[in-house]
């Protein structure tokens, strides 16, 4: 499935500006598109849900100036 993460937070919660070298790698991201599954696991995430997934998960890979992440099911922790 291919995922679009989420931006990393640029700001906390108490107003402090989080510089770019100290920011977290985004565990969320919007569904974009889907496979059929393997034929043993059916796909369970649609295109459009949001969802978890592990920090060191997938590939990274850029269209047209956008990141993507290809992940497999197996990789998603949580559909929100």
């Amino acid at each position: 499935m291919v995922i679009e993460p989420k931006e990393a937070e640029t700001m906390t919660a108490g107003g402090l500006y989080i510089p770019d070298n100290a920011k977290e790698k985004p565990q969320q991201g919007v569904v974009v598109a889907v496979g059929p599954g393997a034929k043993d696991e059916p796909m369970e995430v649609k295109a459009g849900e949001t969802v978890l997934y592990g920090k060191y998960a997938g590939t990274e890979v850029t269209v047209d100036g956008k990141k993507y992440l290809i992940v497999k099911q197996s990789d998603i922790l949580a559909i929100l």
